[in-house]
């Protein structure tokens, strides 16, 4: 599975953003997927996840409220949907996915980063 992240930009803060992020290869066996953020000199961190129905999604607490995740199965694309975008938001989005696994165990992995593809990151940069 091949995963690339793209849709990053420079922005005002309190914008508007859209990341996608597309899968290849054997995209059919994904199960959850997530995103995930790394700001200059800092780890990365969970942001949202996502099941395969997109009947379940997580957010980390920084975003909840602003940001939202979603998936489109048909085009094998995962995004996530970001509003009144603050400066903290500034850092490389990365998407990634979990193969197989059930839902539950998948959905908690993601909040852990234990994911099995990751695709290279789409800068976002929020200027105040």
């Amino acid at each position: 599975v091949q995963l690339q992240a793209f849709g990053g930009g420079v922005v005002q803060s309190g914008a508007s953003l859209r990341v996608s992020c597309t899968a290849s290869g054997r995209a059919g066996g994904i199960n959850v997927m997530g995103w995930f953020r790394q700001a200059p000199g800092k780890e990365r961190e969970f942001v949202a996840a996502i099941s395969r129905s997109g009947s379940t999604t997580h957010y980390a607490d920084s975003v909840k409220g602003r940001f939202t995740i979603s998936r489109d199965n048909a085009k094998n694309t995962l995004y996530l949907q970001m509003n009144n975008l603050k400066p903290e938001d500034t850092a490389d989005y990365y998407c990634a996915a979990i193969w197989g696994r059930t839902t539950v165990q998948a959905m908690a992995a993601a909040k852990t980063g234990d994911m099995d593809y990751w695709g290279k990151g789409t800068q976002v940069t929020v200027s105040s």
